[in-house]
């Protein structure tokens, strides 16, 4: 039999006769509103999301501002673990609005937020607490780089052309007495949770609009120039403090940030949203774009993302398609920095697993395959029984099935079996089969 998919086009899949659009050609991108020039000083920030838009820029040649940059003489690689060039500034994960207009209130000093929490045998600063990975020495040294940071965030304010705010998250932790936003509960990364001191918060439509709107405000009293793009994290919560499913909850979150960010898309000129949560999460990507544990955003997503934000915002509406980003097989995302990561860290410093409000030991190795699962799998694609029952026990271990079929297919034997070229080519087809 004819190979169905030898005569497609690359951005086509075969099912039952029938030729679907591939995901990475669909554009859900109306006409943008301007257009960023090659000078145009592009600042980011927000969720963890934003994290991956300010990599792009980098790599594809924006002039990406980055005022907060790393001593002299600091090595790239410690300039990395100390978070420098994440984000424009060194501010860290702004998951809410909220955390956003607090930032450009502290930076102009129209509110002063002086707390600082400690941890161990070191202090942490409640608005960025990980920024520095191993935490500030002493409390004089923490103030002194929040100064250096402030400073450095009102440059942001003042000087960039175009800001790219990723809205993440609609619930935050904050103080009962002072008012301030964080982005944990004081107790995770620092400090010690008290219930009469700090209360959880999930702000509200009306609430979140008005904030953007106030953001947007007081950005262009400083910077009246400034073009804001505006787009929504498509990245799921990974707890909540609500009494209700975490799925409700993003759905809630992400709900109310896309409204608010139409908003102010609608009655602002200048601002402009970017559907990067509808080119990672609808339906037409079919869950293609997301990584196995169904959160992170693999490459190939991110890729796409970008080309549409070029396609439209550099480019123009006239200009021919742009090619798709060519990026690495391999995940290159391990190291985005997400303050959500840090409750699923402590829980397995403790090895304690909570699931349907039950706590269970994760000691036992948990087998996500069933050992008939990886035996076909190494009859499909190497021919062959598993070595050994070490072997099948490790397999057991990977998280899904497209684990396993992506550990075989990079295996030399299978190159070796069927070519490189042919096993380059099923590579891609199995990647987007899934």
């Amino acid at each position: 039999m004819t190979n169905p998919y030898s005569s497609l086009p690359d951005y086509c899949f075969w099912s039952r006769g029938i030729t679907w659009v591939h995901p990475a050609q669909i554009d859900p991108m109306s006409n943008a509103p301007f257009l960023i020039a090659p000078s145009d000083k592009v600042a980011t920030m927000g969720s963890c999301f934003a994290q991956h838009i300010s990599r792009r820029l980098q790599a594809a040649g924006f002039n990406y501002f980055v005022p907060e940059t790393a001593p002299e003489g600091m090595s790239a690689t410690e300039a990395k673990k100390a978070n420098y060039g994440v984000f424009s500034a060194r501010y860290g994960n702004l998951y809410t609005v909220k955390q956003a207009v607090q930032l450009f209130d502290r930076a102009f000093g129209i509110s002063t937020f002086d707390e600082v929490w400690e941890k161990a045998d070191h202090w942490v600063d409640p608005f960025r607490p990980q920024i520095e990975p191993e935490g500030f020495a002493d409390r004089e040294s923490l103030e002194s780089s929040r100064q250096a940071h402030l400073a450095a965030v009102r440059r942001v304010f003042e000087e960039a052309d175009v800001m790219v705010f990723t809205l993440g998250l609609t619930e935050a932790w904050r103080s009962k007495e002072s008012g301030a936003v964080y982005p944990t509960a004081p107790g995770v990364t620092g400090g010690a949770f008290d219930p009469s001191l700090f209360e959880p918060v999930n702000f509200k439509v009306q609430e979140v609009i008005a904030d953007l709107d106030q953001f947007i405000a007081k950005a262009r009293s400083v910077n009246p120039g400034m073009r804001v793009i505006l787009t929504v994290s498509p990245v799921p919560l990974k707890a909540t403090f609500e009494d209700r499913h975490v799925l409700q909850s993003t759905v809630y979150s992400k709900s109310v940030l896309r409204v608010a960010a139409q908003h102010a898309a609608d009655t602002h000129e200048g601002v402009a949203y970017f559907p990067s949560f509808e080119i990672i999460s609808g339906p037409g990507s079919a869950g293609r774009y997301y990584a196995p544990d169904l959160r992170e955003v693999r490459d190939v997503g991110v890729a796409h993302v970008m080309r549409i934000f070029e396609q439209h915002f550099i480019r123009g509406e006239g200009a021919a398609s742009v090619a798709p980003i060519v990026i690495a097989s391999q995940r290159s995302d391990g190291d985005i920095v997400c303050d959500e990561d840090v409750i699923e860290a402590a829980l397995q410093v403790s090895k304690i697993e909570v699931k349907h409000g039950k706590a269970q030991s994760t000691d036992e190795p948990v087998m996500a395959l069933s050992e008939r699962e990886v035996r076909a799998g190494y009859q499909l694609f190497l021919g062959r029984e598993p070595e050994s029952e070490d072997a099948i026990d490790a397999h057991r271990r990977q998280k899904d099935r497209r684990s396993l079929v992506s550990t075989l297919i990079q295996s030399e034997e299978f190159q070796t079996r069927v070519g490189p070229e042919e096993a380059a080519r099923l590579r891609r087809l199995i990647e987007w089969s899934f």
